[in-house]
């Protein structure tokens, strides 16, 4: 049966604007502290209905982006009954194939499944996250001359493929996972947002 999911991504890194991983380049200070979390507008996995969940992932990635081996705590929906949960990780796990696990085949170690709050407002690259009490982050779209928010289109790498990318800051990042080694507090450092379509 396989899934559909619709929705936004928000990103957020300790990498400068715009993150170097987008056109396959290493990160700007050898390693990523970097937090991925999906807003799922309308959901279905193997016939359960996802619609209005959230899940995210807290990852420190060693490296160049593509070259894999990331260490990550995934983040589930407080909201999401057992058996959402399952469908969702099914997902994100790369169990269901797809365009998500050519993405999930980057995390190495998944140190934790947890549930959280999620708070996700997002519109064209400006917004705000947060999970729970260990991530939390602004997003503030760059625009152009003509006044339209900043887009990346076809870049070596993209946690929403076929989408485009609204290029963005974030005005706060903080995230602390003591069992990734993360303890970040910054300002104005990378942010991504875009909408996404998963089809597997």
């Amino acid at each position: 049966m396989g899934y559909r999911l619709e929705g936004d991504l928000l990103e957020v890194c300790n990498c400068r604007v715009l993150c170097p991983c987008w056109i396959g380049e290493d990160p700007d200070f050898g390693t990523c502290e970097g937090t991925l979390a999906w807003k799922i507008d309308s959901g279905e996995v193997n016939g359960i209905d996802v619609s209005g969940l959230s899940i995210c992932i807290l990852a420190h990635i060693p490296g160049n982006i593509l070259e894999g081996n990331w260490k990550a705590v995934v983040y589930v929906d407080e909201n999401a009954t057992t058996e959402q949960e399952g469908a969702l990780l099914d997902v994100y796990t790369g169990k269901l194939g797809g365009p998500v696990a050519d993405f999930a085949q980057l995390v190495g170690e998944v140190v934790a499944v947890e549930r959280a709050p999620f708070t996700t407002e997002v519109s064209k690259g400006t917004g705000r996250l947060k999970v729970g009490d260990d991530i939390e982050a602004e997003l503030e779209s760059y625009t152009g001359a003509t006044g339209r928010a900043t887009t990346l289109h076809d870049t070596a790498f993209s946690t929403i493929p076929g989408a485009p990318a609204y290029v963005s800051k974030s005005p706060k990042y903080r995230a602390t996972k003591p069992e990734l080694g993360i303890d970040v507090d910054l300002q104005g450092h990378n942010a991504v947002q875009g909408r996404f379509l998963f089809e597997g």
